[in-house]
């Protein structure tokens, strides 16, 4: 489905992450830091779902006119391993297609601060998205955030629960600001114009 097949069905856009602030400044949680960012420039504060283990923020992004769209800004507060039960739950309650959700995540095959934009596909190991697609199938939007490999016998679970490293952050504010304006273009423009403006 593209953006036009539906164009009034609201968009579900689900930060992937771990609740607590012990996992806030993670890399696995780069999800979170981009919705956070698109709920401060929509000026919602997100609160508790009703009918799910997450928090919301409901709102509009995109100019005035026809590329305005309603969205369901969402962070599941069950952990990472379990994001599918929630984010199901909302797309059944909102009543958005599968393919107006989109999952902001971490993504360890690409380099920092490079972007990726898609729609479908495997899960490459990513715990939220095995456990999003097993609970809804795998027909949804993916903005990759690369965070990268983890280095020398570093292993994956320890670098994605770490926080990002000092050189890291100096770009980090810009790495998420150009994330949330991915998620924009893709919700407001479509995938192609969305991937060629961002992927990288």
């Amino acid at each position: 489905m593209s953006v036009t097949d539906d164009a009034n069905a609201p968009w579900l856009i689900v930060g992937l992450g771990n609740p607590g602030p012990e996992y806030a400044g993670n890399r696995h949680n780069i999800g979170f830091m981009v919705v956070d960012l698109l709920a401060e420039r929509i000026g919602g504060k997100f609160k508790r779902a009703q009918k799910a283990q997450a928090q919301v923020v409901e709102g509009r992004i995109g100019p005035v006119g026809p590329a305005n769209r309603r969205v369901v800004l969402a962070k599941p507060m069950s952990y990472m391993n379990l994001s599918g039960g929630p984010v199901t739950a909302l797309r059944d309650f909102y009543k958005v297609p599968t393919a107006h959700v989109v999952a902001v995540h971490d993504e360890l095959d690409i380099d920092y601060a490079t972007l990726r934009l898609k729609l479908g596909g495997g899960d490459n190991g990513h715990n939220g998205l095995k456990s999003m697609t097993k609970s809804m199938g795998a027909e949804y939007h993916r903005v990759r955030c690369g965070i990268g490999r983890p280095p020398g016998r570093m292993q994956v679970a320890d670098f994605v629960l770490k926080d990002f490293s000092s050189t890291e952050r100096k770009e980090l504010d810009w790495f998420v600001d150009r994330s949330a304006d991915a998620v924009e273009c893709l919700v407001t423009e479509g995938l192609e114009r969305a991937q060629s403006a961002y992927n990288s």
